[in-house]
């Protein structure tokens, strides 16, 4: 059984035991968070697509650790003009064990 979860303006295949990282959610470690907004649910005989959502879906997960993500370097630069300018960033995350999901 598989589900389609959408978190953090971004969508995840997830199934019962993956570990996944997603962006920052509220929480510490140990904690329950369930994902109401399945897209799509799937088991051996049938598949559910939600418009836009799966009604009674339900996918929990728990919080594995809070982290952040590797550094991303940006950089701009204007030809013949000697503008240059470097910054960087690190995105949070949160990881996280898929525990059940449920119809």
């Amino acid at each position: 059984m598989y589900a389609v979860i959408k978190t953090g303006a971004k969508q995840h295949k997830v199934s019962e035991g993956d570990v996944l990282s997603v962006e920052k959610l509220v929480g510490n470690k140990g904690d329950e968070v369930v994902f109401n907004e399945v897209l799509m649910l799937s088991d051996d005989k049938e598949v559910k697509i939600g418009k836009p959502f799966v009604d009674g879906a339900k996918v929990v997960g728990q919080i594995i650790a809070q982290k952040r993500g590797p550094k991303l370097i940006v950089y701009h630069m204007k030809r013949r003009k000697g503008f240059h300018k470097k910054t960087g960033h690190r995105q949070s995350l949160t990881s996280m064990k898929i525990t059940k999901i449920s119809m």
